[in-house]
């Protein structure tokens, strides 16, 4: 119910403060539930992903640490997050979003890379895939990098691509990792040119 509450409000918000959010491709997503993956290159950018995915609600992996404060606490649980210990995940990271996949209540935003300043990918993205059934939907945002550059009413662009399966079959080890990863990294490489052939992402 409360994300359902704060969904109209966070459009809101982002129309007052830019009033440029274009999406492309939402026809690329399936039926059900699925997990959106991203490179990681604004705060701002699982707010926007979760908007041009609408009706879709989304679950959200978040630091631990941010559940410290109460009133963000509250935000977070009610906005389907769920803390997860960065130097130390665990395997509540990989339980709780693939029981929310199957069950169907909500599906997955995740950056593999883990920071936006990471180009280290996770494998968690492929692991969560694999056990839950539900495939990977590549998704790129172009658009400000700064707060700043946000005010400034630039265009926020969304670009959703195909979906990809992990088969159960698949192996998530030291051998396939890089393969896997390589796909994604293509795929982003593509949406990114689809989208704008001269953008070069450049971390602030």
């Amino acid at each position: 119910m409360f994300y359902k509450f704060i969904r109209p409000i966070a459009r809101f918000i982002v129309w007052i403060l830019n009033g440029h959010l274009h999406v492309y491709n939402k026809e690329a997503l399936p039926k059900g539930t699925y997990i959106l993956v991203a490179p990681h290159r604004t705060w701002w950018e699982p707010v926007l992903f979760a908007l041009a995915a609408s009706p879709t609600e989304f679950m959200f992996m978040a630091k631990k640490e941010l559940f410290k404060n109460p009133i963000l606490r509250f935000i977070l649980n009610h906005s389907h997050a769920f803390p997860v210990d960065r130097k130390n995940p665990g395997p509540s990271a990989i339980k709780i979003p693939v029981k929310g996949l199957k069950k169907g209540n909500y599906s997955l935003i995740i950056f593999p890379s883990g920071t936006r300043h990471s180009s280290e990918l996770k494998s968690g993205a492929f692991i969560i895939a694999k056990m839950s059934g539900r495939p990977l939907v590549p998704v790129i945002y172009q658009g400000p990098l700064t707060f700043t550059g946000l005010l400034k009413r630039k265009p926020l662009n969304v670009r959703f691509g195909d979906p990809i399966e992990i088969p159960r079959s698949q192996k998530v080890n030291k051998e396939t990792i890089p393969g896997l990863y390589k796909e994604l990294e293509t795929a982003w490489d593509t949406l990114d040119k689809e989208q704008n052939p001269n953008f070069k992402y450049i971390p602030k």
